[in-house]
């Protein structure tokens, strides 16, 4: 609503100047500028805007973008407007386009003004000195915020993330605007700040087709009921055939009263559904779906630009080829030029355990891994099957490694007094050695990082069975690693035997990349697969919820 005090402005100015209509103004600006002098010189009091009906602080790189300038107007001369100001409104507007709200830029309160502003400039009377400074510094708050917001996104990703890492997009916005004033090129500079990557622009044609969706009544809850199996007959399969036909999985539906019983041609569309759900495709109308069914529009839409704020924290480029682990998606990238070329399942932390986002850089391989069992699993796991029955070391394939060996021959379990052992005086390293056994199974991918990440193949192959994989201790075990190795070191001259080989080993071996790849740990709960499919997962660490209560400290 807009307040009362702008109310009684902008009817004062419809009776005194009737029709409005915005123009270009007279050029001058000397009173204006003189006026903005005064109010941001450094030895003045901190400014204060009127925004709704609060007044709020002046952003400090407003003041100084108007200290640069000495202290020119950008948007107003002393009688009206300049042509740049249209094109700022409009770009303000747009701004849910982007999934960003426009009232987060004063909008309401800007655009009470504009009556004022265009009957000012149409009859050439000069614009009220009380109000033209504050409209002037609130336009520039504006532009600083809302450009900021597109180039990092509204809120800083480490209040989500406390470890993030990835490199942020950066620019001086003060000197665009600058650019933008003198060349006119607003519109476009504006233009050139939203993220240019593929699947931020196809998740912004999904925001525009979600709402449209959402003002047409979206759809409507099914009720509980039993689980609901092909060829039997149930009274919400009409709701159900409507509600698959809502986001498109059910293309062939008319809207005619169909089959009394789940016919194969609703199974199929709710297979559809399962499947970029990342449910088990089976057909059956059970719990898990039906949650999912009836998740409503509307939190669909928020999913939607929560993901978008996500692809604002990141760099312009991910790298002409990278490798991407989608946390909430259960899922591996290997992109090329903006397309797909490899792709597989994986697993990664527990809820306990999570996998943390970050970037790095894979550099070598290495082949036969040995494991190095962690204290938490020696203390709790390891030591107390070893010390009931010492034997478990060679049946499991375990060796103890000297603490400082250079050697690196392996203790022997029969000379030691397990009696006196614990986990604070543990003789040396507990290790397991190359096999069909090893958890890391027969290769890992290294890329150095913080937090003693990587990829790793995996002897719990059955796991990839779940459609829920979080079995992992931050680590991510990849479905099929043979199929990495051969991407990457064809390059290096290796074909498919000479990996098998390398795979089969019963002795490690390091091998480098002679060119680094760029890995990008990410999560994402909404994308838009290469099929230009919506595809929605749970937010299976919460760090959507963190970032809904971090936008509501804005």
């Amino acid at each position: 609503m807009i307040p009362m005090f702008h109310r009684l402005l902008v009817c004062s100015a419809l009776i005194l100047f009737c029709a409005p209509a915005l123009v270009t103004a007279q050029p001058s600006t000397v009173g204006l500028r003189s006026t903005l002098e005064q109010m941001l010189r450094p030895e003045v009091e901190p400014v204060r805007l009127l925004q709704g009906a609060a007044m709020a602080p002046l952003d400090e790189q407003v003041r100084s973008f108007y200290q640069q300038r000495d202290y020119q107007p950008a948007w107003l001369t002393d009688r009206g407007s300049t042509p740049q100001l249209p094109l700022l409104l409009e770009a303000l507007r747009a701004s849910s386009d982007e999934g960003l709200c426009p009232e987060h830029y004063h909008l309401r309160t800007l655009e009470s003004y504009l009556p004022l502003l265009a009957d000012s400039g149409r009859l050439g009377r000069t614009l009220p000195q009380s109000w033209q400074p504050q409209l002037e510094l609130l336009l520039t708050q504006a532009y600083f915020r809302y450009a900021g917001d597109l180039i990092g996104g509204q809120v800083d990703p480490s209040r989500v993330n406390p470890d993030w890492r990835l490199p942020s997009r950066e620019a001086d916005l003060g000197k665009l605007l600058e650019y933008a004033l003198e060349s006119h090129r607003l519109g476009p500079v504006l233009g050139d700040l939203v993220p240019s990557h593929p699947n931020y622009l196809r998740l912004r044609y999904a925001l525009i087709r979600y709402r449209e969706l959402t003002a047409r009544g979206g759809w409507q809850p099914l009720p509980a009921g039993e689980s609901l199996r092909p060829g039997k007959p149930d009274p919400r399969l009409e709701g159900l055939r409507a509600r698959l036909a809502a986001e498109g999985d059910f293309p062939e539906w008319s809207g005619k009263k169909g089959p009394t019983v789940f016919d194969p041609e609703t199974v199929q569309a709710l297979r559809r559904f399962q499947q970029r759900h990342g449910l088990a495709i089976d057909g059956v109308l059970g719990p898990r779906t039906l949650e999912e069914l009836n998740v409503t529009p509307h939190q669909r839409v928020r999913q939607i630009e929560l993901s978008m704020e996500r692809w604002r924290w990141l760099p312009k480029s991910l790298g002409e080829r990278y490798l991407m682990v989608n946390i909430a998606g259960f899922q591996l990238q290997v992109v090329e030029k903006d397309q797909v070329v490899l792709e597989m399942p994986v697993i990664v932390g527990t809820g306990y355990r999570k996998t943390p986002v970050f970037s790095a850089r894979m550099t070598y391989l290495e082949f036969a891994p040995t494991w190095s069992v962690p204290p938490t699993i020696l203390r709790e796991d390891k030591l107390p099957k070893i010390k009931a029955n010492p034997a478990y070391l060679t049946n499991h394939h375990f060796e103890i490694i000297p603490y400082g060996s250079r050697s690196g021959a392996p203790l022997d379990p029969a000379s030691l007094d397990w009696s006196r052992i614990t986990p604070r005086n543990f003789p040396g390293m507990l290790r397991m050695k190359p096999g069909t056994w090893n958890p890391l199974g027969r290769v890992k991918f290294m890329f150095p990082n913080p937090y003693s990440v990587y990829l790793h193949d995996t002897n719990e192959r059955h796991l990839f069975d779940n459609n829920i994989r979080t079995f992992s201790s931050g680590c991510i075990r990849i479905q099929r690693p043979f199929d990495l190795a051969l991407y990457l070191l064809q390059p290096e001259g290796w074909d498919a035997n000479r990996v098998n080989a390398a795979m089969a080993s019963s002795r490690p071996k390091r091998t480098d990349l002679s060119q680094g790849l760029p890995v990008h740990i990410l999560y994402w709960t909404a994308w838009v697969d290469q099929n230009n499919r919506m595809q929605f997962r749970r937010d299976l660490y919460q760090q959507d919820l963190d970032l809904e209560f971090a936008l509501a400290d804005l």
